[in-house]
């Protein structure tokens, strides 16, 4: 799931008296993909899955905080 994060361009004004963020980014969840449980999905181990939260790795997703912005192009 490489494409968890979306990015776009906000319109930035001439008379905007900030600093402009030029590139906003947001996270989607996995599970906006996956519209059924398909069978035979791979598992984590269970001491895995208490780690990451999730049992299938399909739906991992993992945690950034709110003030860590990612870059367009940084995975």
């Amino acid at each position: 799931m490489k494409d968890q994060v979306r990015y776009w361009k906000p319109f930035v004004s001439p008379f905007d008296p900030c600093p402009p963020i030029r590139v906003k980014s947001y996270s989607t969840p996995p599970q906006l993909f996956i519209p059924f449980q398909p069978p035979n999905l791979p598992q984590f181990t269970p001491f895995e899955a208490l780690k990451y939260g999730t049992l299938w790795p399909a739906l991992y997703s993992p945690y950034n905080p709110k003030n860590f912005r990612q870059e367009e192009g940084e995975t």
